[in-house]
């Protein structure tokens, strides 16, 4: 169990990194931007790999469950749990459920953002 918890930190690690990278690397190229490219970037490329990965594991038995916590959990949950949102959505379409589909982006994409803006006006009334 410890084993486990060590592979997802030391690739939620390197996730981080590669994505705090990312994030200084658009301040640098996009100095007086008004979209936020880091982000857009982080998320497409993060579900791409976890795509990719997805589809390695189920090829390979060479890729047990040891490499799966390290990659996709760690290493792809630290750059950005958008690509674990993107698997998790792909798999309702595989499966047919199409109206927890539905539901699961517009409660996530709706809910996330009033969730935000509510933690603000909490803080901004006090």
């Amino acid at each position: 169990m410890l084993k486990n918890f060590l592979l997802v930190t030391f690739g939620g690690a390197i996730g981080s990194a590669l994505r705090y990278g990312c994030s200084f690397l658009e301040v640098r190229l996009f100095p007086n931007h008004t979209f936020p490219y880091s982000t857009f970037f982080v998320n497409i490329a993060g579900c791409f790999i976890m795509g990719f990965l997805a589809g390695l594991l189920a090829q390979h038995s060479a890729f047990n469950e040891k490499m799966r916590l390290l990659l996709m959990t760690g290493l792809c949950g630290g750059f950005t749990t958008f690509s674990a949102f993107g698997l998790e959505n792909v798999k309702m379409l595989e499966n047919g459920q199409y109206l927890l589909f539905a539901l699961y982006i517009a409660g996530s994409v709706i809910g996330g953002i009033l969730a935000v803006w509510g933690g603000l006006i909490c803080i901004k009334s006090k």
